[in-house]
Parts: structure tokens; C-alpha cells; sequence
């Protein structure tokens, strides 16, 4: 268990929960809010280790473990980063999609307002159709697949229950798994280069990336500005295919482009849902961000700008080692 600085004399910095500090997305930014925040996260089975964070065991599908944890930290702000995020599992898995993804977050929300934090829940542009437009926030969910069938009905809930919320509906994100155990899909698309082999990439899907530091940016500026009860959706300002952004991560990155060729991602889609017949093989999860920009007057960057944002913070390493002795991790000069 990792112990976080508390010992500053009349230490003013808010505190901030993570539900779920193994995720790729929790603990990118429990690592990125460690800087700013006193920051604790909690884990189920598999523990992270985070220097500067404090990690305790919790179940989000056991209200009291739940009670417990916020009632001992009284956080000023709970962030919900547990979930199954796999569209692939999902729809598999429906009923364990359903608990984590929903249930464990009712918990959450229960006893945030109980003790006064503010819930964040992090959405994902999978609550659409997929139909070709510019999804705008006001927009109804109706989502093709459990993943964002489960993300719509954690929105509405906390829309409904909760007087002290944020909620940020966003586009595919990318980065470095913090979790070695765990790589994310960036990970492994860093290793596929490595190797220096083919592969294969969808071209059917289209949606934002983003860079996963850009959504801890944004959810500062929320916090330390008390943003409350919004809904943003966060997003790239253009769109691509998976296909096409490992063709602009090949360019930023100084990678063989020639590596990747064109292929289909057989997305899994609710045999109940009633446009599902008149959706095509393409799919467009296009998000509107005029709201967001507006709201805290900033300029959300294209795919390219998040790639090169990427490369930077990573140091400026474009070139892999490669043949290295570095086992399975990602090496680079």
C-alpha cells in the first residue's frame, strides 16, 4: 500500500477518490492528478502500485465496502473509472457488463451525495447509434451495442439522482497502461510496430482519439472551477477509423506505415435494437465538442494534434529499440 503526501501543515488540496485506480483510465489519472490533488483509489482483486497514492481494497458492488471507504476519505470528489470497457465482453458478458458498469456506480453515487463529494463519470461515444451525423450532447442515447446501452443508463441515473455531478461522454481514448499486467490497446499497437510484422486494422468504424491526459486537463479545469451538473462530450474535433489513425501514429511516431492494411472489426451490435437493420458496416461516432470549447473556452485538437501532444509527452521518442532485451515492455531511444 502506497502512502500519499498528507503531512504538509494546513494542506488545503482537495481530495479525489478513484473507484477502479487499476483501469487504464484510473490510473492514468490518478497519476496525472497525484501532481495537483490528494489522491486515493481503490482496487478489487489486482492491486497498482502508484508512488504518492494511496490504494485500498473496495468492492463497488457492496454498498457497505463503498460506505466505508468515502465516509474514512471524504473525498470532495469521487470518480467512477470501474466498468467493463470491452465492447467484446460486453456483449459476452451482459449481466457482470450491467453490475459494473451500472449497479457498482449507484453505490457510488449513493453515498457521494451522502457525504457531500461530487460524482464524475467518464461516458464513452458508444451510447449512439452509430448513423452518420454530428452527435450533439442533447442527443438521446441509443446505443446498438450493451457496452453503450449500460454507459446511457449510468447517465441517466446520475442525471436523475444526483445534484452534484459531471459526466464526460467521450471519444475512443489512447496512452500507456500504468497496469503491466493489463496493456492497453496503444500498448499493444507500440508492440506490433516493435516487432516490425503486419497487421491488420479496422476501416469501418469511425470515432475520436484522444490523448487520456487530455480528458485529466479538462476534468481539472472542471474541478477547480466547482463545474456542476453538465454533461460535456470530449472528444477530437474530426474523426477515423482505427485503419487511419495507426497510419498518422506510423507518421508522428516515425514508424513503417506499410505495416498496416485495411480490415473489418466485427462489431457486435444488439440483435434488439430496432435501427440495426438500417445501420451499414460503417459506423460513425462523431461527437460534437462546440459545448465543451465553448463552455471553457479551449480548442479541442485534431487526432494528428493529440498524436503529436502523445509524442511529446513521451518525451519526444519516436525510434524503438528493436531486438532488445526488454521482454514484452515497450522500449524507446
Amino acid at each position: 500500500m502506497e502512502e500519499y503526501d498528507d503531512d504538509i501543515e494546513g494542506d488545503k488540496r482537495k481530495t479525489i477518490l478513484i473507484f477502479g485506480i487499476t483501469s487504464f483510465v484510473g490510473s492514468n489519472l490518478a497519476e496525472f492528478f497525484k501532481k495537483h490533488y490528494k489522491v486515493v483509489g481503490t482496487y478489487n482483486k489486482c492491486q497498482v502500485n502508484i508512488p504518492g497514492v494511496l490504494t485500498v481494497p473496495c468492492d463497488v458492488l457492496v454498498k457497505e465496502e463503498v460506505q466505508l471507504v468515502i465516509y474514512a476519505f471524504k473525498p470532495d470528489v469521487t470518480i467512477y473509472a470501474v466498468g467493463m470497457s470491452s465492447i467484446y465482453d460486453c456483449h459476452k458478458y451482459q449481466e457482470l457488463a450491467d453490475a459494473l458498469n451500472t449497479s457498482g456506480l449507484f453505490n457510488v453515487t449513493e453515498y457521494s451525495a451522502r457525504y457531500k463529494a461530487k460524482v464524475i463519470y467518464i461516458s464513452s461515444c458508444f451510447v449512439f447509434a452509430g448513423e452518420d451525423k454530428n452527435y450533439l450532447e442533447m442527443d438521446i442515447p441509443d446505443s446498438i451495442n450493451i457496452y453503450g446501452k449500460t454507459q446511457a443508463a449510468a447517465e441517466f441515473y446520475i442525471q436523475k439522482t444526483s445534484l452534484n455531478y459531471a459526466i464526460f461522454r467521450c471519444c475512443r481514448l489512447y496512452g500507456r497502461s500504468l497496469n503491466f499486467m493489463n496493456p492497453s490497446w496503444f500498448d499493444n499497437l507500440q508492440r506490433k510496430f516493435k516487432k516490425n510484422s503486419s497487421f491488420d486494422c479496422d476501416d469501418y468504424v469511425r470515432n475520436g482519439f484522444l490523448d487520456i491526459y487530455y480528458l485529466a486537463l479538462i476534468m481539472k479545469m472542471c474541478i477547480d472551477n466547482e463545474v456542476t451538473n453538465r454533461l460535456f462530450q470530449v472528444s477530437t474535433s474530426d474523426s477515423c477509423t482505427l485503419y487511419e489513425f495507426t497510419k498518422k501514429y506510423a507518421q508522428v511516431f516515425q514508424e513503417s506505415g506499410d505495416l498496416v492494411s485495411k480490415s473489418k472489426w466485427k462489431f457486435p451490435k444488439s440483435m434488439t435494437h430496432s435501427t440495426t437493420d438500417m445501420i451499414g458496416d460503417d459506423l460513425y461516432f462523431k461527437m460534437d465538442v462546440g459545448n465543451l470549447g465553448g463552455f471553457l473556452n479551449i480548442k479541442m485538437p485534431t487526432v494528428e494534434e493529440s498524436l503529436e501532444f502523445t509524442f511529446k509527452r513521451l518525451h519526444g521518442q519516436r525510434s524503438a529499440i528493436r531486438g532488445s532485451n526488454t521482454g514484452d515492455s515497450v522500449t524507446f531511444i
